[in-house]
């Protein structure tokens, strides 16, 4: 398996900046753009597998939020970070290199509203089919529904 610090020389053409915030963690942060080539180097090494994915929102007057990528192999964990705007809020879906990253994908579209670009399913996940368009519960703005 190749070490964490191994991995940023593989991936240092599609990586802004990374870190190591403590042993055996690597936080690398990526444009949107890069994210599917990453993924797929990722896969193409057959670097670990994909843990989940989770969104970040920083609050409405920083008018952005990031989408976590959670990668672990052994003991490391590789974390993508990528910052996205709140306001149309969209990545493109990576089902087409690791289908099952698509629960994943649901969750995240349906939480925090990011529109996930080419993915196979789209549907609601976890939230009543009544719920309102537009509200995304784990946005730090978001206001519950009223009943009726």
């Amino acid at each position: 398996m190749i070490s964490l610090e191994a991995l940023t020389e593989q991936l240092a053409n599609h990586i802004l900046s990374w870190d190591m915030p403590e042993p055996a963690r690597l936080d690398v942060r990526l444009v949107p753009q890069n994210l599917l080539p990453i993924i797929n180097d990722l896969y193409q090494l057959r670097w670990g597998y994909l843990a989940a994915i989770t969104g970040l929102d920083h609050g409405p007057e920083t008018s952005e939020m990031e989408v976590l990528y959670h990668f672990c192999a052994a003991a490391d964990v590789l974390t993508l970070r990528v910052h996205i705007p709140r306001e149309n809020a969209a990545l493109p879906s990576i089902c087409s290199i690791l289908p099952y990253a698509g629960v994943f994908e649901r969750e995240l579209s349906e939480m925090f509203g990011v529109i996930m670009y080419g993915a196979p399913d789209d549907s609601r996940l976890f939230l009543p089919d009544d719920w309102p368009e537009g509200v995304y519960p784990l946005r730090k703005d978001a206001k519950e529904p009223e009943d009726d």
